[in-house]
């Protein structure tokens, strides 16, 4: 189900040098191909999840300990990113390894404000208002996945406008 590249230098006894957490719609086909494609050519071994997996799917216990087994973990945050459960479900992971195997997090806001991150604001707090009102999804979650946004905001990344 994932897609690894080459063998890295890396002196970790990890699994994975990096996580790549993106929402596919939003930028698999151009920004997230494209870093990847860089990782593999620079040797950096770099999961992510492969495209064949069907949406609203769970999400399966692979992509989670994949995060685990990472030194690093990317997070492309784009307008649709916390539309979906999935990727705030990873997201909640990777800010829990920061604490539990010392993962280190880089944000990228591809179209978004770090601090529409940080505040949910605009097509981030919409997001969770429609989480929030879904009766299928626990509060609670909602909560976690809220307070796991607003430390990524908190992280100094790259804010990307166009391209």
């Amino acid at each position: 189900m994932a897609t690894q590249t080459a063998s890295s230098s890396s002196s970790s006894s990890r699994k994975y040098d990096v996580f790549l957490s993106f929402c596919g719609v939003d930028t698999r086909k151009n920004f997230t191909d494209h870093l990847y494609t860089a990782l593999k050519q620079k040797g950096i071994i770099t999961f992510r999840d492969d495209e064949k997996l069907e949406r609203g799917k769970y999400i399966s216990e692979e992509l989670l300990k994949a995060i685990e087994e990472s030194d690093h973990a990317i997070i492309v945050l784009s307008k649709n990113y916390a539309f979906s459960r999935w990727c705030l479900i990873e997201l909640a992971k990777v800010v829990e390894c920061t604490k539990k195997t010392g993962l280190i997090v880089f944000p990228v806001f591809y179209h978004v404000d770090p601090s529409d991150a940080r505040n949910q604001t605009r097509t981030l707090g919409e997001a969770f208002t429609k989480h929030e009102k879904d009766p299928k999804v626990n509060i609670n979650d909602v909560q976690e996945w809220k307070a796991a946004l607003t430390k990524v905001g908190n992280i100094s990344g790259w804010h990307l406008h166009d391209g």
